[in-house]
């Protein structure tokens, strides 16, 4: 007998899109390019760094802020990125993920009629656990097709009540970046504020065309107020490891460490120090941006005689193609027939939308083996 009276936190939301098109393409053996993960291999260095720290038996729980030698890599890889310097010891925390720590930034400071501003097409964890702590969400749409930030629009919802503006940088899905000029009107708006800056970063060394990764770090009175978001399984190919990090000044970290103690206390030990050990030498990121848009570019060059038009991709591992030209069908459906008849999945940017804006697109990940996109890109080409 079902509880009666239970009455959900999150009554609108239901099973996340990626597993939607994932389980599709289960069912149909289509090629999946929905869900973002590589189908290749990583590093064997790294993964032997491992497993010697787990032979010499680092094993059990790390310390709640995270290992301390690799808090001091990701400080001194900042400070030589960014020119930003970090404590380790009072500044950064590691954590189970990106999203783990995107969900504990937003607990530890949105209270019961606090309101935050995240942009529409948006990651689909911000509002959930802006709404799991009474917090209300505002919404400013990217501008289509580019999904530059529509600043007046922005402004306008900034009340005394806005306590978050979460942000993200290469952006998930479109691929687009927030220029200098972005980051320097956003520091301008949340002047005087008592506004927190969440800043999503995960795919900041995934970055094309020689674009700068503008880091809320790297404005000065924009990092006083900011806590940076990072994902070493999106920059190493291991989103199965589950191990993220977030940067903030000390009075923001301390209330982040709050509720992050009682959240997960500490991720993976093991994966902590070989990350640290490879994370100081930096030509073991530094070549993802060349790497990336490789895949990127053979993906879209193999679709030049197709009727999908590609979107401008200047980051992440993901491509947004138009489908105007073919179909105008619902995204969501459009995806769905494309799994089920010609056995190639994708992911609607609908769904990540709070009311399902169409603008005819789907997102594929192309953090695939160049046999996977080009056999992708040749089924895509006959339709």
């Amino acid at each position: 007998m079902e509880i009666s009276s239970l009455n959900s936190k999150l009554p609108n939301t239901g099973t996340s899109i990626f597993a939607v098109m994932s389980g599709l393409a289960i069912e149909h053996n289509a090629i999946n390019l929905s869900q973002g993960f590589p189908d290749f291999p990583i590093s064997e260095e790294l993964i032997d760094i491992v497993n010697y720290y787990m032979k010499e038996g680092y094993n059990q729980y790390a310390p709640m802020p995270g290992v301390i030698s690799l808090r001091k890599a990701i400080s001194e890889m900042f400070e030589q990125n960014h020119n930003s310097y970090y404590n380790p010891d009072t500044e950064i925390t590691i954590a189970a993920g990106a999203t783990q720590a995107l969900f504990t930034a937003i607990s530890a400071f949105i209270n019961k009629g606090d309101e935050a501003i995240i942009l529409e097409p948006a990651y689909d964890s911000y509002a959930p656990a802006v709404e799991l702590n009474g917090g209300r969400v505002k919404r400013s749409k990217l501008l289509f097709p580019e999904y530059k930030i529509n600043r007046e629009e922005i402004a306008a919802l900034v009340t005394g009540k806005t306590r978050l503006l979460i942000i993200n940088s290469p952006h998930n899905p479109t691929g687009s970046l927030l220029q200098k000029e972005d980051m320097e009107f956003i520091q301008k708006l949340c002047k005087g504020t008592d506004i927190i800056v969440i800043s999503d970063e995960v795919y900041e060394h995934l970055i094309f065309e020689k674009h700068q990764h503008e880091s809320a770090c790297r404005f000065s009175e924009l990092k006083k107020r900011s806590i940076v978001i990072g994902s070493f399984g999106k920059t190493f190919h291991a989103t199965g490891w589950k191990t993220g990090f977030a940067l903030a000044p000390e009075y923001l970290m301390k209330e982040f460490r709050k509720v992050h103690q009682f959240t997960v206390f500490a991720s993976n030990t093991p994966i902590q120090y070989a990350i640290s050990d490879y994370i100081k030498k930096p030509e073991n990121y530094n070549y993802l941006g060349d790497f990336f848009q490789k895949k990127r570019d053979i993906f879209v060059n193999a679709l030049a005689g197709s009727k999908f038009k590609p979107l401008t991709c200047l980051g992440t591992y993901f491509q947004l193609l138009d489908y105007s030209r073919i179909s105008d069908e619902k995204e969501l459906d459009f995806a769905k027939r494309l799994t089920i008849e010609h056995g190639i999945a994708s992911v609607p940017v609908s769904p990540f939308y709070k009311y399902g804006e169409e603008n005819q697109s789907l997102r594929f990940c192309f953090a695939k083996e160049e046999s996977t996109l080009l056999k992708a890109a040749e089924i895509l080409c006959k339709i």
